[in-house]
Formats: C-alpha cells, sequence, structure tokens
C-alpha cells in the first residue's frame, strides 16, 4: 500500500520551492531559459533532499 504521508513532505516542498522561485522569476514580467532551468532545479532540489532526510523519531513528552 502506498504511504502518502511519505510523499507529501516532499511534494510540498517542491511546489513551494517551485512558487517562490517562479514568482521572483516574474518579476519583470519575462520568463527567460536560464530562469525555467533555475525553477526546475529548486523543484528536483527540494524533492530529493526533501525526501531524503527522514521525519524525527517522536520524543517522549516533558514531564514537569
Amino acid at each position: 500500500m502506498l504511504k502518502v504521508g511519505s510523499y507529501s513532505k516532499a511534494i510540498v516542498a517542491a511546489v513551494s520551492a517551485g512558487t517562490g522561485t517562479l514568482v521572483t522569476a516574474m518579476s519583470d514580467d519575462v520568463i527567460v531559459t536560464g530562469e525555467w532551468v533555475t525553477v526546475a532545479l529548486a523543484v528536483i532540489g527540494a524533492l530529493g533532499i526533501t525526501y531524503a532526510v527522514p521525519n524525527a523519531e517522536k520524543s517522549e513528552p516533558r514531564r514537569m
């Protein structure tokens, strides 16, 4: 069975990185090839890095 939770973190990071980079690239209302490459690299980097890093283990709650 496919676990969506393991992919959702990477998908959200990729969408966020792509959107942020695309908004920055559109500041002059023209997107050139170099800017598309930057958007693609941001999305691929966010997917790869975020998917590769595991979530932290749950710790015991603090007792006061």
